[in-house]
């Protein structure tokens, strides 16, 4: 009897790739597609927004300097329809560039020149992270929040949270190790599993988190920065919180 495939197995993921420059393409569509995956390709950014829409891929590969739509506005609308995981590869490597890349919704960034067999590891990461386990964790409930991972849904004070699938798990994995610090390079590996990233990844998801559990995000409560350290869950009931805390310091 054969076994059943796994969900994240590649063979069952579909990888949308979008490069306008044709080398690079073939190059990647080959090392994706002799690692298992199933690759459809798209050369400007109309055209991968068309191919998303139909074909719906499980990942992304997004180039940033695109003819007609640029990468950044790609992530930008496809944050608007799907939640689908999107790494974004580009020549420009300044840490500006990256972070606005990220806050439009990234999951990872690479910049060229890069080696194909390190994309195809992230993607396998990134996918690993983003596909839900048959069996997840139990629910927990802890200052306000009510956390399913069954549905991925969070409940704040009775209320949904509207969360990216990077946000879900970075919430999730803090709410139950309360008052624990954790630094940057912690919440990469064991948030999104990756050996290797941009550690502005968890700056910037840490930031947009904030936004959506905080009061005053400019002064948070609940997900604190301990400086020289990382950032660690406040377990604070709602009417008990502080305006602040000697030592530690909300801006990243």
């Amino acid at each position: 009897m054969q076994p059943v495939p796994h969900a994240a197995d590649p063979g069952n993921r579909r990888i949308l790739l979008v490069e306008d420059e044709q080398t690079i393409a073939g190059v990647v569509r080959d090392y994706l597609a002799t690692a298992g995956f199933q690759v459809d390709i798209a050369g400007d950014g109309f055209t991968a927004l068309s191919v998303a829409a139909t074909r719906k891929p499980d990942l992304v590969i997004l180039d940033r300097m695109l003819p007609g739509l640029d990468g950044v506005e790609v992530c930008r609308r496809l944050r608007l329809t799907m939640d689908v995981p999107i790494i974004m590869v580009t020549a420009l490597g300044t840490e500006d560039d990256r972070i606005l890349g990220l806050e439009t919704g990234a999951d990872d960034y690479v910049t060229k020149p890069f080696s194909p067999r390190e994309l195809v590891l992230r993607v396998k990461s990134v996918l690993r992270r983003s596909i839900p386990e048959f069996a997840p964790e139990p629910p927990v409930e802890i200052a306000g929040f009510a956390l399913d991972p069954a549905s991925r849904t969070v409940l704040r004070d009775g209320k949904p949270l509207a969360l990216t699938a990077r946000e879900f798990d970075l919430l999730a994995f803090l709410l139950r190790r309360p008052n624990q610090v954790f630094s940057r390079e912690d919440l990469i590996k064991a948030v999104w599993g990756w050996d290797f990233g941009d550690l502005s990844t968890v700056t910037v998801h840490v930031r947009r988190l904030r936004e959506k559990i905080e009061v005053n995000p400019a002064t948070p409560v609940l997900l604190k920065t301990v400086w020289g350290v990382g950032y660690r869950f406040d377990a604070v009931l709602p009417g008990a919180w502080p305006t602040s805390e000697e030592g530690e310091h909300a801006v990243t």
